[in-house]
């Protein structure tokens, strides 16, 4: 019990200490996470991709092998809330949206500042690659889940290249392949641009979770979380078992893969009308029972 709680404080209680001053932000001064999550978005999560990936030793088939994972994890997990979903008798609207909940995970603001806390720098790189993986299949997947057939995936398809990750990704890619050297006014602005970037992420979180409500179906809203949060973990162990992923590359899938919802599911869901309610309330209610999966996880792998 001891080392829990030791674990709790020490990786958990600073990511919620700080989503708290960002809910506050927004109960008391009204503040709006758009122009923030501009910021983060744009300029300092290319920069930490770009610095993580720079930075690691990661050959092409251990890159591989983290985009296979996370490809795996979030398609077996969707293949199962399709089953589940449809034994519940979902309507088309509601499907879409649990499948959006139980599918993808909030890697971003939440998993990879747990990641770095818990498992330190050589987790990173790992973390970093499945987070990218699973920001494509949000916005592709998803973006198509969301439409539920009534729209193309070619908006969603043409989300994703205007992504700015995915340039940070390929700078980094052509500083690794042809073994380039970065200037050094480069390297200190990406770092502390960089540096910058897990903080911000929390405070989102926390200003974007002050708009939950009350869901009108709090029943299914439980199942999707419990299937998000304890189901989709036991999937990740699994699969890291079978691929032989281990060490900080193991810690960093199946951690990133206990996250809460994706906070991203709840504007797909508003923007494709998908029962966006539905998505908000799982997205709060499994950040909020979060510490309780997450710490003997974390333990677990250490």
């Amino acid at each position: 019990m001891s080392i829990l709680l030791s674990i709790l404080a020490a990786d958990i209680v600073p990511i919620f200490l700080i989503a708290g001053a960002g809910w506050l932000l927004a109960k008391v001064l009204n503040a709006s996470p758009r122009a923030l999550t501009v910021v983060v978005f744009h300029a300092l999560t290319p920069c930490l991709v770009f610095r993580m990936l720079v930075s690691a030793s990661l050959d092409s088939q251990q890159i591989g092998r983290m985009i296979l994972i996370a490809v795996l994890v979030m398609g077996i997990t969707g293949v199962l809330g399709y089953i589940v979903g449809r034994s519940l008798r979902l309507g088309r609207a509601e499907l879409s949206a649990f499948l959006l909940v139980v599918m993808f995970s909030n890697g971003g603001n939440y998993g990879l500042p747990v990641v770095s806390f818990a498992f330190g720098p050589a987790a990173m790189p790992y973390a970093t690659i499945y987070f990218l993986t699973g920001s494509v299949l949000t916005y592709t997947v998803g973006g198509f889940l969301a439409a539920a057939g009534n729209r193309g995936v070619g908006k969603a398809l043409f989300a994703v290249l205007k992504m700015p990750n995915l340039y940070g990704v390929s700078a980094a890619l052509i500083v690794v392949f042809t073994h380039a050297t970065v200037p050094s006014p480069v390297t200190r602005a990406v770092t502390m641009l960089s540096d910058s970037a897990l903080p911000l992420m929390i405070l989102i979180l926390g200003m974007q979770l002050y708009g939950a409500i009350k869901p009108t179906r709090p029943l299914i809203v439980v199942v999707a979380v419990l299937l998000s949060i304890i189901g989709t973990p036991l999937i990740a162990l699994g699969l890291a078992y079978l691929l032989g992923v281990t060490g900080p590359a193991r810690q960093a899938v199946v951690i990133l893969a206990s996250m809460p919802v994706a906070v991203t599911t709840s504007i797909l869901a508003l923007k494709f009308d998908a029962d966006p309610d539905f998505a908000m309330s799982a997205v709060f209610l499994s950040t909020l029972l979060s510490p309780l999966t997450l710490t003997p996880i974390i333990a677990y792998l250490q």
